[in-house]
């Protein structure tokens, strides 16, 4: 491993702690590392739930990324921690919650890993960082051009970037950040709601979707990419970790070809952002918060183009799978989840 790197805390035995494990990421991540014969910690809140971990060996300690004796606690005799806390909550009308797990709980974990001297820190971004290109492919070289138009979670998420990026340069952190695009695949428990959004067209419960398009990435190879980023990545560098840019007639033709349904009708954008702006004026008139349907959610389902993976190719040696696989083995997973349900 390149970079600065503190000295290997006593009785350090290759352990390493996965934050936010409960979660899409987070479990992938476990349960790869497990497959690999890795010795896991994970870190889980008491209300948590631990369907995604069921059946893995690991060890589990209880805290909170806002708690930072637990985390100092879990990270002893660890030597690698992946960050994998993200509060996705665009539709809050308060984003202070939502700021506070991914600020104050980076920074937190930041803290304590510095003062247990582990080795590496992944840490889980988005590709909401990223500068946006209307010419061409997205690369991280390209600055944050858009901070006037994003909205609050897009906000917060830069802020904890950047404060990672400081505590490499500054601090010693040796770490590396992970832009991920929107995650898709099989093993989604709660389910997330871009992967939940994807069966519920697949199965026909939903019959109309934003005519729109978006960079995607299978949730196996996000987790592939952390482990080769524990192994191969620059600390201080960010990686974009996102496959093929697929329109929603492409992606979501896939998805209901797989249940032999038809394809969903398409709705233009303009639309869609009209009636969302409506609705949430309507809400807001009657008092209801915290509303999903927002203006903010339907320019955030459109306004990523085209990525360019081939830094984390180059660097890391990723390779991710192709979109089909991970739209149909997202779908045959959810299919047997509903007929195992239904069995039960």
């Amino acid at each position: 491993m390149d970079g600065p790197q503190a000295e290997r805390p006593a009785g350090a035995d290759d352990r390493v702690l996965v934050t936010g494990a409960s979660g899409f990421v987070g479990s992938h991540v476990t349960r790869m590392l497990v497959q690999r014969g890795r010795k896991v910690r994970v870190l889980l809140r008491p209300t948590s739930n631990r369907a995604a971990l069921e059946g893995l060996d690991v060890e589990i300690v209880t805290g909170d990324a806002l708690d930072p004796a637990s985390l100092r606690g879990a990270m002893q005799g660890c030597l690698t921690v992946f960050h994998s806390v993200v509060d996705a909550r665009v539709w809050l009308d308060d984003p202070t919650p939502m700021r506070r797990n991914n600020i104050d709980g980076l920074r937190n974990a930041m803290d304590a890993a510095l003062a247990c001297g582990v080795e590496r820190f992944v840490f889980t971004s988005t590709m909401g960082t990223l500068g946006l290109n209307p010419d061409g492919p997205v690369t991280e070289d390209i600055p944050f051009n858009w901070r006037d138009k994003a909205p609050p979670y897009i906000l917060a998420r830069r802020e904890a970037e950047d404060l990672f990026m400081a505590y490499c340069r500054d601090e010693g952190l040796p770490g590396v950040a992970l832009c991920v695009a929107n995650t898709y695949g099989p093993q989604d428990y709660q389910p997330t709601p871009h992967n939940g959004m994807l069966w519920q067209v697949a199965s026909g419960q939903r019959t109309t979707m934003l005519d729109a398009a978006q960079p995607t990435v299978d949730i196996r190879d996000v987790a592939e990419a952390a482990l080769l980023a524990e192994e191969k990545g620059r600390v201080g560098e960010r990686y974009i970790i996102a496959n093929e840019f697929v329109t929603s007639q492409e992606f979501y033709g896939l998805a209901t070809a797989r249940c032999d349904n038809p394809a969903p009708k398409l709705v233009s954008y303009r639309f869609a952002y009209a009636m969302a702006w409506l609705m949430y004026r309507v809400a807001r008139l009657r008092g209801v918060k915290d509303t999903m349907m927002r203006p903010e959610a339907v320019y955030l389902a459109n306004v990523f183009r085209e990525m360019d993976h081939g830094k984390a190719s180059r660097e890391l040696g990723w390779n991710p799978r192709p979109i089909a696989k991970t739209v149909n083995d997202a779908v045959d997973w959810f299919a047997a989840r509903e007929r195992q349900r239904g069995a039960d």
